[in-house]
């Protein structure tokens, strides 16, 4: 895991702990679990956007709000990167292995 991802992901819980008036991880966090999802598929949507018809920068930071944002979701719903880290290890493994 990058160290900016577990800080990020440390900011966000503690955001949750800590709110701090004006922050926008709070605003999303106050908003519900629609709203990050629906949050996450705008940002989905803008990397594909980048992707087809951007350079390489704007690809970049379209793709560093998708990852933000889908940090905050699985905060709500209790998913750590560690574990995503878990699971992407073990189909890796499974991979190699020939399955």
């Amino acid at each position: 895991m990058s160290d900016m991802i577990a800080a990020l992901e440390g900011l966000i819980a503690d955001r949750r702990e800590n709110p701090r008036e004006g922050s926008y991880t709070n605003t999303l966090l106050n908003a519900g679990v629609s709203r990050m999802a629906q949050k996450v598929g705008e940002e989905a949507t803008e990397v594909i956007v980048a992707a087809l018809s951007q350079g390489k920068q704007e690809q970049i930071a379209e793709i560093s709000d998708l990852i933000f944002h889908l940090l905050v979701l699985m905060n709500e719903r209790g998913i750590t990167v560690k574990e995503i880290d878990a699971e992407l290890a073990r189909r890796h493994r499974e991979r190699s292995e020939g399955r």
